[in-house]
């Protein structure tokens, strides 16, 4: 068995409790030593207390989003490598995380091994196809609305506005699951 004090700190930020519990026991079998939050407030305040040297967070959870985390993170330790893991991909929100300083943006569901393998990624990789298909018209929607919302620092009143929607309409409208591509 791996010292504690030897074993690499990570934090996991995901509302799913059971999702955590699982991973959590699979990241510790694969010896890391694994902390866990279930909401941005709760991951910075444990993060404050010990930056992560790796992190994954979810980016659709009660109150900030996981945008909101990976920028917190960067700014308390600039090499801690984090990892988005969402049930709610869009290209403007995997675009954000990767600015903010995430190595890697992975949809859900996703196993262990493939989360690990995304921490040690320092390149892109040139050999991913490029898909012919377009994107439904729900979907293109899905990601415009993610985009004007992300850059309205998720400001939902300021993205309805400059949609020229109403704002619960907006908020119904982001709470669905998105279109299939």
């Amino acid at each position: 068995m791996v010292d504690v004090i030897d074993r690499p700190s990570l934090l996991l930020v995901d509302d799913d409790e059971l999702f955590c519990r699982v991973l959590r026991q699979a990241l510790e079998r694969r010896g890391y030593q694994v902390s866990v939050a279930h909401d941005v407030i709760q991951g910075r305040e444990i993060a404050q207390q010990s930056p992560p040297e790796f992190a994954i967070v979810d980016l659709n959870m009660p109150g900030p989003s996981g945008l909101v985390m990976v920028e917190a993170l960067k700014r308390l330790d600039k090499h801690t490598k984090i990892v988005v893991l969402t049930g709610y991909s869009s290209v403007a929100t995997a675009v954000e995380a990767v600015k903010l300083g995430a190595v890697h943006y992975l949809t859900k569901p996703a196993d262990t091994e493939e989360i690990i393998n995304a921490f040690g990624r320092e390149d892109g990789d040139t050999s991913m196809a490029i898909t012919q298909k377009p994107k439904s018209v729900n979907r293109l929607e899905w990601e415009h609305l993610q985009k004007v919302l992300m850059d309205c620092d998720n400001n939902i009143s300021e993205a309805a506005r400059r949609l020229g929607m109403h704002r619960r309409t907006l908020q119904r409208k982001l709470q669905k699951r998105p279109a299939r591509e």
